[in-house]
């Protein structure tokens, strides 16, 4: 079976880019298209992996994170933030608040899913 994903980025671009990327390397990929769609997504179904972009509308990619990480379903699901930003001072807010890794966009596909496949040990 393979993993499922949830990606979660305001950008229907990045989505389409992200949900290709990851089905065409075999996972099973779900989008949310803020932080609050993302975190209700997440209550509602397990998921091996996220993916999220850090400035989204309504609810931003590191609430979600600090939200899902109070969750005890949630505490060890990898989370990684793909995005535009590249401040150490966000990167290290974003490892306190729970991340698991950060990779900046524009992102190579290829180095996407070697990423994915390393944190998901497969």
């Amino acid at each position: 079976m393979s993993a499922s994903i949830l990606t979660v980025d305001d950008s229907a671009s990045i989505r389409l880019t992200t949900k290709v990327t990851l089905t065409n390397a075999g996972y099973s990929v779900t989008e949310a298209v803020n932080g609050a769609e993302g975190l209700a997504a997440a209550k509602a179904a397990h998921f091996d992996l996220i993916v999220t972009d850090l400035n989204m509308p309504v609810m931003d990619g590191l609430t979600m994170i600090e939200e899902l990480r109070k969750l005890p379903t949630h505490t060890g699901v990898p989370i990684i933030f793909l995005t535009t930003e590249s401040d150490a001072d966000l990167k290290a807010r974003a490892k306190a608040a729970g991340a698991t890794g950060w990779l900046t966009k524009p992102f190579d596909p290829e180095n996407l899913v070697k990423i994915i496949r390393k944190v998901l040990g497969k």
